[in-house]
C-alpha cells in the first residue's frame, strides 16, 4: 500500500531522535528550510545615507518580514528571515557580549527578533567560527558558549555559521562543539554550517557523516553570484560530487548549494525556472535573496509555484541527481512520494545547455530514465499552464517528448499510477518549456 505522509513523518522523527542522542538534538529542518536571506542582494552595504533602501539595517529585515507575509510567501513556507554579515558592532561589549551596530540596529537584535516573530515568522542570524566574520566583525572563536547563550536570549531560530579567519583543520571539532553549545541552551535553533565549503577548496577529505550528525544544513561550495554562469557552475559541481554528497542528505540534514537568485538582475525568466527546478530536485534550502518589493510578477510566480515547492519539500527527503547528459540536455531526477510496492514517483527536469539559440525537441523512454513501475505513471508539467496530469498513463517503454529552449527547463512530476489508461500515439502529450 502507499506509504502515508503521517507514517513518513513518524519515521523521520524517529531517525532524528536516534541521531540526536549523539549529535544535533533539535528535531528541526525535517524538510529543507525556506525563507529570505540578505547576503546575495545586499552584501555588506552599510552606508545608509547613500543607499537608504539597500542598507543592512533593522528596517531592511522588518520590510522583508512584512513582505513575506503580505505577498503570500509565508503561506507557502518561506518563513525564515535571516540576517547575514555586517549586522555587528566592530567590538564586543564591556562584558564580552556580541552587540549590533547601534546606528543601523538601534532597537537591538532582540527587538528585531520579536518583530519577525510577531509576523508569525522565524528569525535567523549570521556569525562566523573564527576570530572575525568575513567582513571583519567579531567572530565567535573563544566566546562560543557565551554567544550561543546570547542567541538563545535573543530568541534566534536559525544560526548560519561562516568560516572566515579560522583554521580549517580544526573545523571538524569546532563546528560540532558550537552545535553542542546551541543544544545546551535548550532553544531549538536550525544550525547551518560552512565547514565543507572551506575544506573543499583546500582539497581536504571531508567527514560528511559527522556533518549530517551535527548540522541541519551545510554549504558545500562557493558563494553563488547573480549570474547563470555561477548558478550552473554550482549545479555542475553538485552533479560531479553527487555519488558522495547525496547519501548524506535527508530529513534534518541537507546539502546547501546557496541562495535563490530569482527576481534579481542575473537570471532571465527561463533561467530562473531552471534554478528553481534544479534546487527542487537537489532538496536544497529555498532561501531567496532578492529585493522583495521589486520582484516582478513572472518571477514571483516561479518562487510561489506550489507544485515545485511540493517537490522540494517532499517528506521522503531524498536528494536527486543528474542521471543523463545527451545532445546538450541535462536530465535531473528525484525520487518522491507517493511510493508503492517498491516503486517511487519522480520529479524529472530536462535542462537545456545548448547554445544554438532554438528550442530543442528531445525524446526518451521512462525506462531509460529509471522509471520501471509496470503500472505506469501519470505525468504533470509543473511549469505548464494546466497543472492537471496528462490524460493518459505512461508505461515504462513509452517515450516522453519534451521541447526545451536554451538555458530553459521542462519540469515534470511522474506519479506512480494504477488506473490503467495507457497512452496511444495520438493522445500522447508533448511537454513544452
Amino acid at each position: 500500500m502507499i506509504v502515508t505522509t503521517a507514517l513518513r513523518w513518524a519515521c523521520c522523527l524517529i531517525v532524528v531522535v536516534i541521531r540526536g542522542l549523539n549529535g544535533l538534538d533539535n528535531g528541526l529542518a525535517l524538510t529543507p528550510p525556506m525563507g529570505w536571506l540578505a547576503w546575495q542582494r545586499y552584501r555588506c552595504i552599510t552606508d545608509c545615507e547613500a543607499y537608504p533602501d539597500d542598507c543592512v539595517n533593522e528596517q531592511l529585515f522588518m520590510r522583508a518580514a512584512d513582505l513575506l507575509v503580505s505577498e503570500g510567501y509565508a503561506d507557502l513556507g518561506y518563513n525564515y528571515v535571516i540576517v547575514d554579515d555586517c549586522w555587528l558592532a566592530k567590538n564586543r561589549s564591556a562584558d564580552g557580549k556580541l552587540e549590533a551596530d547601534k546606528k543601523r540596529f538601534p532597537s537591538g537584535i532582540k527587538a528585531l527578533s520579536d518583530y519577525v516573530h510577531s509576523k508569525g515568522l522565524k528569525f535567523g542570524l549570521y556569525e562566523d567560527w573564527g576570530t572575525k566574520t568575513c567582513a571583519g566583525y567579531p567572530g565567535v572563536l573563544g566566546h562560543e558558549e557565551l554567544d550561543a547563550k546570547t542567541f538563545a536570549e535573543w530568541d534566534v531560530d536559525y544560526v548560519k555559521l561562516d568560516g572566515c579567519y579560522s583554521n580549517v583543520r580544526h573545523m571538524d571539532k569546532g563546528y560540532p562543539e558550537f552545535g553542542r553549545h546551541l543544544n545546551n541552551t535548550g532553544r531549538p535553533m536550525v544550525y547551518s554550517c560552512s565547514w565543507p565549503a572551506y575544506q573543499e577548496e583546500k582539497g581536504m577529505l571531508i567527514d560528511y557523516a559527522s556533518m549530517a550528525k551535527h548540522c541541519n544544513l551545510w554549504r558545500n561550495y562557493d558563494d553563488i553570484d547573480d549570474s547563470w554562469e555561477s548558478m550552473i557552475k554550482i549545479a555542475d559541481y553538485f552533479a560531479q560530487k553527487q555519488e558522495f554528497w547525496a547519501q548524506y542528505a535527508g530529513p534534518g540534514h541537507w546539502n546547501d548549494p546557496d541562495m535563490l537568485l530569482i527576481g534579481n538582475f542575473g537570471l532571465t525568466y527561463d533561467q530562473s525556472k531552471t534554478q528553481m527546478a534544479i534546487w527542487a530536485v537537489l532538496a536544497a534550502p529555498l532561501l531567496m535573496s532578492n529585493k522583495l518589493i521589486e520582484v516582478q510578477p513572472q518571477f514571483k510566480e516561479i518562487l510561489q509555484n506550489k507544485e515545485v515547492i511540493k517537490v522540494n519539500q517532499d517528506y521522503l527527503g531524498i536528494q536527486g541527481t543528474r542521471v543523463f547528459r545527451d545532445k546538450g540536455i541535462d536530465i535531473w531526477t528525484r525520487k518522491i512520494e507517493p511510493f508503492n510496492d517498491g516503486y517511487y514517483s519522480y520529479a524529472v527536469a530536462f535542462v537545456s545547455r545548448r547554445v544554438d539559440g532554438a528550442p530543442y525537441p528531445y525524446n526518451i523512454t521512462l525506462e531509460d530514465l529509471g522509471l520501471k513501475n509496470p503500472n505506469g505513471y501519470s505525468i504533470t508539467n509543473l511549469y505548464g499552464k494546466d497543472k492537471s496530469p496528462a490524460p493518459c498513463i505512461y508505461k515504462p517503454n513509452d517515450p516522453v517528448k519534451v521541447r526545451v529552449i536554451p538555458s530553459g527547463v521542462v519540469f515534470l512530476r511522474m506519479n506512480i499510477d494504477d488506473s490503467n489508461k495507457p497512452c496511444k500515439d495520438n493522445s500522447r502529450s508533448q511537454f513544452f518549456k
